[in-house]
Formats: structure tokens, C-alpha cells, sequence
């Protein structure tokens, strides 16, 4: 082995804007921050919305002819949606131009899966760059093919998907943030089982911590008596809580209310379903992200509630951010019996899973545990996700970036190096 050196790493997301709000900017920033003990990272948006300094790593736009600051507000990190098939094609010639004018400048890619998966990470490896695609979904098309505006839509989705899959099995390494996402992978996009190695989602402690519920409830103007339901996160196709709401307007529990963080396309139907069955709801809409603990705080059960016929087959592949998030706060959690979220929540214990609909949710609210049996749940939940951490996925990450920068040196006659401190 060389000298060890620190590595220079790319982690790119070519699909999302950074919106500090966003799932999909926390896990790439909390990735890039974790990894930068080891590495020199730069991050790299389609667009860059809002950005707070950070001393750990480096911003960067991958198209920044783009306004979407903060005089041009998006209203979500998917930055492909409704592009203009002449768009994507332009978008993917950006993409190419910033592989080849930065092809020097980093040891490793990392390529946040999108519409396009493997598209950037082919563009680098083409300049002699080793790259691995980090996916988090694979994008099935669930909707029914209605008419030609539905029929065209499909047709590019499957051109996508045919870019997408011949992108991807020619990488040497995918990593997927589940088992079951890489079962899916294997059996969709034709990957081998070799090519994927499994590293799931950290939490930042730092953020994500219990903090004093009577304190945080005085601060929302909350009844301390009140047993608070609380859900963070976009309504949108994926998550769906009209069947809790539902189940609400039939049970109407006793001092209960449902408060929701978060925006969405779904966001102004929920709030008519709630107002319909005179729900006790308040929507809070965004909230800036280092306040979102604050919330959860108010809290004694936070939910959930994916849709999962929306995704491939009724199964959850992603890995869900939010609900070790909000165990780390001490709370316990609903969601759903699919994927990953069976190996988070033990039910009775740290929460419950049951399908999300509305005579489960009625069960559920009929028989409402106890405020204090919830809280000693809450315990439970936090006990269990004490050693999930971003610095060990970031490790795992690292791990891999070593092993294919190593191959890739093997193939073209490179000496072999090893990172920093490690």
C-alpha cells in the first residue's frame, strides 16, 4: 500500500434540489458531514434552494444556470419532477459536461439515486473515475394507463427504467439502503447479489434527542393534559393519513389532537378530511429542520402511515428516515407491517404496525394505551435505535469506496492507496 492519503469524494444527488427540509437533503448532509472526519467531501444538487455554511464540506450546484434560490422557492427536493422530456435529455448533457470538467478532482463518486440512476456514476467511470450508485428506490410505475396523456407518461417511464437498468448492472457496485430494496433491485433492474451491498440510514443524536415535553408543549400553546398525535413529513403519495383521520372523525378520542409538520400535494385534503369530521388537527406546515425535535417533543405517539399501494408489490423497500428519528426523541411509533419498518419497531414495545386503514386505526384509538404507558414505550423506542449512528454508515460507505477504488487501481495498473485514519 501507498502512503495513506485522504480521499476526495463526491456525493451527488442529480434528482433533488437541496431544501434543508427534504429527506432526501438530510440523508445526503448527514452522510457528507459523517464522512468528512475521514475525507474531503463535496456535495452536489441539481439546485441549491437554501444552504447553511458547513466547515465539514463543500456545496455545489450541477446545474446552477438554474435559479431556485431563495427569491425562487420550489416546493420540494424532486427536481426532475415534471421535466420536459427535452428537458432530461439537456439535463443529462449537463451531467456528462460536469463528470468531464471534474473528472481530476475527486478519488470516488457517490451517485444518490434518482430518475436516472447510474447516469452520472457511467459518466464518471468513462473518465477513469470509480463510482458507486447509492439507492434508495426503485421507481415502479403503480398508476393505471388511462388515455395517451397516461400512455405517454408510461412510455417515458419505461425508457427511464431501460436507461436506469443498463446503467446500473454495469457498475461494479450499488449500495442499497435495504434488503428488501436489494431483492428488488435483483429482481427488477437484473443486478447480480454481489454487486449490492446493504448500508442502512444513521440518526443524528445531536438533533434527535428526548427534550422536555411540558416545556415544549407550553411552547405550542398545547394542554398538558392533551394526548398529542404527531406526524412529520410530506403528504404526498407515498404517506397517507386520511385513514387515521378518518378514524378520528368516528372515535373522536377524548382530548386528543393530531398536529402535522410538513407540506405536500395532499396537504389541503387532508386538511378539508380533518375539518369534514371535526377533527382536533392542527397543520403547522413547514418547519425549519433544527426545530423539528421541538415538535416531536409535544408528542405521546407520532405516526407513519405509508400508502403502500404505492409502491412495487405493497412492499415498504425505502429506509424510513423519520421513524428512527422519532425514536431517538423517546417516542413510540405507527406504521405499517412492511420492509424494514418490522426490524425498527417491535410492536407493543416501541410502537405498533398494522395496515394503514381506517377500522385498524379505529382499533387502535378505541383502546389507546395510557399517556404514561405511550411514554415508557417512548423509553423502549429510544433504547433501541441508541447505537444507530451516521458515523457508522458513513464507515460502512467508506468500506465501500475503498474496496472499488481498490479494484478499479487493480484493473488499471494504479498503486493502491488507503484512506487517512483508518
Amino acid at each position: 500500500m501507498a502512503d495513506a492519503k485522504r480521499l476526495s469524494i463526491c456525493y451527488a444527488a442529480p434528482g433533488s434540489s437541496l431544501v434543508p427540509s427534504a429527506g432526501t437533503t438530510r440523508n445526503v448532509l448527514n452522510l457528507a458531514d459523517a464522512l468528512s472526519e475521514w475525507a474531503d467531501v463535496t456535495v452536489a444538487f441539481r439546485t441549491i434552494q437554501d444552504q447553511s455554511p458547513s466547515d465539514t464540506y463543500r456545496v455545489v450546484a450541477l446545474d446552477p444556470e438554474i435559479d431556485a434560490g431563495p427569491g425562487r422557492p420550489i416546493k420540494d427536493d424532486n427536481a426532475a419532477r415534471g421535466l420536459h422530456p427535452l428537458g432530461h435529455l439537456a439535463y443529462c448533457r449537463t451531467l456528462w459536461r460536469f463528470a468531464s470538467d471534474h473528472a481530476n478532482a475527486y478519488d470516488i463518486v457517490l451517485e444518490k439515486g434518482w430518475r436516472l440512476s447510474g447516469w452520472l456514476s457511467t459518466a464518471f467511470r468513462r473518465r477513469g473515475v470509480p463510482a458507486v450508485l447509492v439507492e434508495n428506490d426503485v421507481r415502479m410505475w403503480t398508476d393505471p394507463v388511462i388515455g395517451p396523456t397516461s400512455a405517454a407518461k408510461y412510455g417515458l417511464h419505461l425508457l427511464a427504467q431501460t436507461v436506469s437498468g443498463v446503467c446500473c448492472r454495469r457498475l461494479p457496485a450499488v449500495i442499497a439502503e435495504t434488503e428488501e430494496l436489494k431483492s428488488l433491485l435483483v429482481e427488477v433492474r437484473g443486478l447480480t447479489p454481489r454487486q449490492v451491498e446493504v448500508v442502512g440510514l444513521g440518526v443524528d443524536h445531536r438533533l434527535f434527542r428526548p427534550l422536555d415535553q411540558a416545556r415544549a408543549r407550553e411552547a405550542q400553546g398545547i394542554r398538558l393534559d392533551s394526548v398529542i398525535l404527531l406526524y412529520v413529513g410530506a403528504m404526498d403519495e407515498y404517506h397517507d393519513l386520511e385513514p387515521a383521520i378518518e378514524a378520528l372523525g368516528r372515535v373522536h378520542p377524548h382530548r386528543l389532537e393530531l398536529h402535522v409538520i410538513g407540506e405536500g400535494e395532499f396537504r389541503g385534503r387532508c386538511e378539508a378530511k380533518a375539518r369534514a369530521a371535526g377533527v382536533t388537527a392542527r397543520f403547522h406546515g413547514h418547519v425549519p429542520h433544527a426545530r423539528v425535535p421541538e415538535y416531536i417533543a409535544t408528542a405521546d405517539l407520532c405516526l407513519a402511515p405509508y400508502r403502500t399501494s404505492a409502491f412495487w408489490d405493497g412492499r415498504v423497500t425505502f429506509s424510513t428516515l423519520k421513524i428512527p428519528e422519532y425514536m431517538a426523541c423517546a417516542k413510540p411509533v405507527v406504521s405499517v407491517p412492511s420492509g424494514s419498518i418490522l426490524k425498527l419497531i417491535e410492536p407493543g414495545a416501541t410502537g405498533f404496525v398494522f395496515d394503514n386503514h381506517v377500522d385498524a386505526w379505529v382499533s387502535l384509538l378505541s383502546a389507546m394505551p395510557s399517556r404514561t404507558q405511550l411514554a415508557s414505550m417512548g423509553h423502549a423506542a429510544a433504547a433501541a435505535v441508541a447505537l444507530v449512528s451516521w458515523r457508522t454508515t458513513a464507515s460502512r460507505y467508506l468500506d465501500v469506496c475503498t474496496s472499488q477504488m481498490a479494484a478499479h487501481a487493480a484493473v488499471v495498473g494504479l498503486p493502491q492507496t488507503e484512506p487517512h485514519g483508518r
